[in-house]
C-alpha cells in the first residue's frame, strides 16, 4: 500500500485530505506543522508527501528542498499545496523541486488525477533504488583491492531505466504542455 504523509495545519484540509486519499486506498499519515514532518519522514516513509507552503515551524517549500537534497528520500515525490489567494511562488517552488502544484480547496478528482502518476514514479524509483543497494551489497570487492574495498558499480538495465524515464516523462508531460502554453499565451498577449 502506498504512503503519503500529509502536512497541514487546517484540520479541515485534513480531514478532507484524509478521507479523499484513503478512499482510494492510500495509507495516510497526517501533521501539523514542518517540524513534525521533517522529524517523521524517516519512520513514515512515505512515497508522497502532500504539504502546505505556509506551514508552521518548517514551511512546505523546506520540506521539499530537504527532500529533495537527500539521497536516501530520492525516490519521494512532493506535491506542495496553497490556498487559492494566499500569495505563493510557483516558481520558487518548481526550483524547490516540488513535483506538483495544488490549490486549495481542491477536487477529489483533480487530486488523485496529480499525485496518483507521482505516486507510481515513486514506487518504481525506490525499487530501483533498492535493487542497485542490494546489488552493490551483494557485489563482491574488487580483486586485488585488498585495503580499500569498493562495491563494484551494480548492472543496470536499460529496459528499466527506459520504462523509468517513460513513466516520469509520461507524468510530467501534461502539466509542461499547460505550463508552456501559458507563457506562449502571455508573450503573445493572451
Amino acid at each position: 500500500m502506498s504512503r503519503i504523509l500529509l502536512a497541514d495545519d487546517s484540520p479541515h484540509a485534513q480531514r478532507m485530505g484524509e478521507r479523499i486519499l484513503r478512499e482510494e486506498g492510500f495509507e495516510v499519515v497526517s501533521l501539523t506543522s514542518g517540524d513534525a514532518a521533517l522529524q517523521r519522514l524517516s519512520d513514515v516513509d512515505p512515497d508522497l508527501i502532500l504539504a502546505d507552503v505556509f506551514l508552521p515551524a518548517a514551511s512546505g517549500m523546506e520540506i521539499c528542498r530537504h527532500v529533495k537534497s537527500d539521497a536516501r528520500l530520492r525516490h519521494v515525490r512532493v506535491v506542495l499545496t496553497a490556498g487559492l489567494l494566499e500569495p505563493f511562488d510557483e516558481e520558487e517552488a518548481r526550483r524547490a523541486g516540488c513535483d506538483a502544484i495544488l490549490k486549495k480547496p481542491f477536487e477529489a478528482s483533480q487530486l488523485i488525477e496529480t499525485i496518483r502518476p507521482l505516486v507510481q514514479e515513486a514506487q518504481l524509483a525506490r525499487g530501483l533504488f533498492a535493487e542497485a543497494l542490494a546489488s552493490a551489497a551483494a557485489s563482491p570487492a574488487s580483486p586485488g583491492a585488498a585495503s580499500a574495498v569498493s562495491p563494484q558499480a551494480p548492472e543496470i538495465d536499460p529496459e528499466r531505466v527506459r520504462a523509468a524515464i517513460t513513466l516520469a516523462l509520461d507524468a510530467a508531460l501534461p502539466s509542461m504542455i499547460q505550463e508552456i502554453t501559458e507563457r506562449v499565451l502571455i508573450a503573445l498577449g493572451h
